[in-house]
């Protein structure tokens, strides 16, 4: 599972460096993906994630940037895996982000990216 591990690994390393690069980001998902984001909106499917992050980067949200700290990666079949994660937001906010990755084609691809803002009471 060692090169499994790292090829979710690439992936996630992938997804942040690629977040102002619509094709680049949408190529990591799978075509049918389901992604909430972190102020709760819900995308549904690669067409719709394309649509509206190129919107999104022609507004100041271009300049508001993530980083991805890997938690964690649980298998729930060889082909599926959960990827626990923090997401660190250049403006100081944190959230609990969660990949659902399935194996499609010899490639790791996100199937489903959920966060979830953590507050620290």
């Amino acid at each position: 599972m060692n090169a499994e591990i790292e090829a979710i690994e690439q992936v996630v390393r992938d997804a942040e460096e690629l977040q102002s690069d619509v094709a680049g980001f949408t190529g990591l998902l799978t075509e049918e993906v389901a992604l909430v984001n972190f102020t709760g909106i819900r995308l549904r499917g690669r067409e719709q994630v394309e649509k509206v992050m190129a919107q999104a980067l022609r507004t100041p949200l271009k300049d508001v940037l993530t980083t991805n700290e890997l938690l964690g990666v649980t298998f729930l079949r060889p082909d599926v895996a959960l990827a626990h994660l923090n997401k660190h937001v250049s403006d100081g906010r944190t959230g609990a982000l969660t990949f659902v990755l399935v194996k499609d084609e010899g490639a790791w691809r996100i199937a489903l990216a959920q966060t979830t803002p953590v507050v620290t009471p």
